[in-house]
């Protein structure tokens, strides 16, 4: 994802192969893309910073690790920190859970927040990268010297729903946009991602006011299509809060 706000450009889990091609996700196993990226490495805009929930070639993949700026701000977690500066990336920021950094650009500040993350059931998760959410908030300076809230947004990154989860609403209310990473991802028939049933809980746990599902039909992994969790939308009755982004699309957050 492409997030731009408040003169901020953010890209977040970046992939860039293109289709057919293979990621690596460790142990021997690989996955195929199955469609093309909206852009080319080469056509994104100017980075502020990057945003990676870990390190998974399906969310820092091999153009990522060749072309990206060597020296661009990553905010991630200690895991990929170390995997990053073993191949040439001079400034990864490691979050621990509920950690936060600052960015400043002009009058406004964006504070990112790591958040819970469980990449599988346990014990099946220690076998896997660390991951984190994240929670993006962007305030604004007012005269008087106190920040203005503007928005908040939430990236769930690969998690399944678990208790840590609901600690989220309870410390970060009003979040405006979550991003949910669907896709049902299932390795050697092992949940490690969201599928529909589990995004649906997220939203009912989270309560964001928009929600827009993500990474959910880009490799072969993933076995939940988007229609499984447009059902489970439509049966909830929640579609006037789910907003559905394809591919090169853009959606324009109005808080």
């Amino acid at each position: 994802m492409l997030i731009r706000y408040s003169g901020f450009t953010i890209l977040t889990d970046p992939t860039f192969i293109h289709m057919h091609e293979k990621v690596n996700l460790g142990f021997g196993l690989y996955t195929t893309r199955l469609t093309n990226p909206a852009v080319n490495i080469e056509q994104s805009p100017p980075l502020d910073l990057v945003i990676l929930s870990h390190f998974h070639g399906d969310h820092f993949d091999q153009v990522a690790v060749r072309e990206l700026g060597k020296s661009l701000p990553i905010v991630t977690t200690p895991h990929a920190t170390e995997e990053l500066s073993l191949r040439g990336f001079t400034n990864p920021q490691q979050l621990d859970t509920w950690e936060s950094i600052s960015f400043v650009k002009g009058d406004v500040r964006l504070q990112i927040t790591a958040t819970p993350g469980r990449h599988g059931p346990l014990p099946v998760a220690m076998f896997l990268p660390q991951v984190m959410g994240s929670i993006l908030d962007f305030k604004i300076k007012e005269v008087d010297g106190r920040s203005h809230h503007l928005i908040r947004i939430y990236i769930t990154g690969d998690t399944l729903v678990f208790d840590d989860i609901k600690e989220i609403p309870k410390r970060y209310s009003d979040i405006n946009l979550a991003l949910l990473h669907l896709g049902g991802t299932r390795v050697m028939g092992i949940l490690v991602t969201m599928d529909a049933r589990e995004g649906l809980e997220m939203f009912n746990i989270i309560n964001p006011k928009k929600a827009i599902p993500i990474h959910y039909n880009d490799y072969d992994v993933f076995k939940s299509p988007l229609e499984d969790f447009q059902h489970e939308v439509k049966e909830a009755g929640l579609e006037e809060r789910i907003y559905y982004l394809h591919h090169g699309e853009t959606y324009i957050l109005l808080k």
